[in-house]
Formats: C-alpha cells, sequence, structure tokens
C-alpha cells in the first residue's frame, strides 16, 4: 500500500503535530506523537520537497531498487512525486530533522526558477550527502532560521525571507555535495572507468544496439548502480564532460571509422550505430562535425 500525501496539513495529521504554516513545516521525528508512519515499514509518495537530517542509523530508505543503510549525519532530499520506502530499524532512535515544503510556497521566487540546479532531489536514496560536524552545524543553523520564521506571525516579509533560507540551505548542499565529489576521488575513478568500459561494450555489442539502440545516460548510471543525475554530475566534476557528451564523441569516433575504412553504406553504419534511420545519423553527424557522413567520407580518403 502507497501512503499519498499531497500537502503539508496531511503530513502533520499523519504524524499528529500542529500544521502552523499550510506550505512549510519542520519537525524532528523523535518528538512526533503518531507512530504509525515512522514505527513500521511504509511505502509513501509525496507532493512535497522533502529533507532528513538523519543524526542516528534510524531506517533504511529504499528508492526504486536500491537501498542505503545510513550512518550519523546524513541528508537525503526527495522531489515530489518519488514514491520512497522507509523500513525503521528495530531499537534505533528517530533523530530525524525534517524539512518539508509545498512547491507552491516558491512558486514565482527565484528560488523556484533555480530549483532544476539542485539536482540532488533527484538523486537515489545510496547517495545521501554525508556531512562533517561543521557541516551539520551550518545545516542546522539554517533549518532553525527557517523554523524560527515559521513560527513568527505571518506578515508580508515572511515568505520571502522563508524562501531565502531554504534558498541559502539548499545552496550550502550543494558545497557540501561538491565536496564529496572530491573527497570520494578513488571511488569516482571507479565510476567512470566503469562508465569508459561499459560505453566501449556497448558499441561491441551489435545485439544490445540492434535491441536498444542509442544508448542513454541512463544505461551507463544503471551500469554504476546511479541515479543519471548523481551519475552525471560526478561525470562532469570528474572529467569536465557530460556523460552525453562522451557518448555523443563514441558515436562520433566509432561513425569516423566506419566512414573512413569500410564501404559500407550510410545507412549501414547508422543501423550499426543504433540510429532508427540514415535521415537521423546524417542529421547528428552534421551537427557535431559540420559535414555530412558523405562528405567526411569523401573529404577524409582524399586526404588519406
Amino acid at each position: 500500500m502507497i501512503f499519498k500525501l499531497d500537502n503539508i496539513d496531511q503530513y502533520n495529521q499523519a504524524l499528529g503535530i500542529e500544521t502552523v504554516h499550510p506550505l512549510i513545516t519542520v519537525y524532528n521525528l523523535k518528538d512526533v506523537p503518531h507512530r504509525d508512519l515512522i514505527d513500521n515499514e511504509v511505502t509513501w509518495q509525496s507532493g512535497v520537497y522533502a529533507m532528513f537530517l538523519k543524526n542516528t542509523r534510524s531506517c533504511l530508505l529504499s528508492y526504486g531498487h536500491k537501498k542505503y543503510d545510513y550512518s550519523d549525519g546524513t541528508v537525503t532530499s526527495f522531489a515530489p512525486m518519488q514514491t520512497v520506502t522507509s523500513t525503521p530499524i528495530p531499537g534505533m532512535d528517530h533523530d530525524v530533522v525534517a524539512l518539508l515544503f509545498h512547491p507552491d510556497l516558491i512558486r514565482g521566487t527565484s528560488l523556484a526558477k533555480g530549483m532544476a540546479d539542485y539536482r540532488f532531489f533527484q538523486y537515489s536514496s545510496n547517495e545521501a550527502l554525508h556531512m562533517s560536524e561543521r557541516e551539520r552545524a551550518i545545516y542546522l543553523d539554517c533549518i532553525g532560521k527557517i523554523k524560527e520564521e515559521i513560527n513568527r506571525p505571518l506578515d508580508k516579509f515572511s515568505r520571502k525571507l522563508i524562501c531565502r533560507n531554504i534558498e541559502l540551505l539548499l545552496d550550502y548542499c550543494l558545497r557540501f555535495y561538491d565536496r564529496q565529489f572530491i573527497t570520494r576521488e578513488l571511488e569516482n575513478h571507479s565510476v567512470i572507468a566503469t562508465f569508459e568500459q561499459a560505453l566501449n561494450d556497448y558499441f561491441h555489442n551489435k545485439e544490445s544496439i540492434f535491441m536498444s539502440g542509442l544508448p542513454s545516460v541512463k544505461t551507463f548510471a544503471d551500469k554504476c548502480c546511479l541515479s543519471p543525475n548523481y551519475f552525471g554530475d560526478l561525470v562532469k566534476k570528474e572529467t569536465g564532460k557530460t556523460p552525453v557528451e562522451f557518448i555523443q564523441q563514441k558515436i562520433i569516433d566509432i561513425a569516423k571509422e566506419e566512414l573512413h575504412s569500410t564501404d559500407v553504406t550510410i545507412t549501414e553504419v547508422a543501423y550499426r550505430l543504433g540510429f532508427q534511420s540514415s535521415q537521423h545519423f546524417n542529421r547528428y553527424f552534421k551537427r557535431c562535425t559540420g559535414k555530412t557522413p558523405t562528405e567526411y567520407r569523401k573529404l577524409s580518403r582524399r586526404l588519406a
């Protein structure tokens, strides 16, 4: 069974806490009176943005097919409409600071315009943000300012200040994730190596090309057991290129080799690379190289 919690008041009612503001709430799970959503395995789908700072290893979170057993001081973030399963660990304390806010809170603000930059809301649960004590203190300070504004009598400044403090919190999370990418350098190098090998294997496996066509970023993110967003951010951080650019370069390199070294038709080259039509391949190749496949073949052989 999936609990659908579309707004802040539904969350608060389920947990037995007062709704102070209709579009945002801050609470600690250890303090809520209703325990059904906390002490039992629950699958829920939300209509809100949610961030959970776990000060203790209190539960297993599952997003998709992945699970992660959290250590102290980690943050997981979820965007609206994601489905998440929470499985409590028996005997563990639920010291979890939660921030939930509805998209309507930020609608029309600078924060709403910039939400696409906070890609960690689309990361999987095993890609949580692991914070140092110093970072956690900064995070909790931001949460404290947000909570203070929520509990004040509403005035014309309330929404603006709440949104600015959320934006500050999210910007700090971006900084902390950037640090995490750096401190996990060896693990990241392993991901890059896996990606490059998987990319080579894909184009050497004619059956996979026939069945799947052109590969997507998700194809290789799945190979590395990462979400597409986290995978893309990691690859960009480590190499300066996006996964799409890696895939594009591999396709063009193979296409150039086929055009230069074989006499197969343009249509056959397109088919071997996973394109559905030679017209699509022609447009793709020209966009990337400035020449059509036919023009490239003639020029490369003339220069050989």
